[in-house]
């Protein structure tokens, strides 16, 4: 005779699971604004470019093929080397502001 699922205890490891890597999640996106240098920013101003950059994605998929090329570099680069250091433009021609 088989074994009763116990349902409740599956959904409880579930929704485990999903809480931690909620967690995981958060804290790479913690560390990425670290490589990046976007620590350097305050919080209401990093908060406007990611805003200015999820309206822009909608409207303009290849700025997203761009920033998606450049993230690429970044990381086969080894993150800090290419983080810019106030140079007034990067090169999406945004200025440093």
């Amino acid at each position: 005779m088989r074994k009763p699922r116990d349902i409740d205890a599956e959904l409880k490891a579930l929704q485990e699971k999903a809480k931690q890597l909620k967690v995981q999640r958060t804290l790479q996106l913690g560390e990425l604004v670290g490589a990046t240098g976007a620590d350097t920013l305050s919080i209401e101003a990093l908060a406007g470019v990611l805003l200015a950059a999820v309206e822009q994605a909608d409207g303009k998929p290849e700025a997203v093929a761009r920033w998606t090329e450049r993230g690429t570099a970044f990381f086969l680069t080894g993150a800090k080397k290419n983080v810019r250091k106030g140079s007034g433009k990067d090169q999406n021609g945004i200025t440093d502001a």
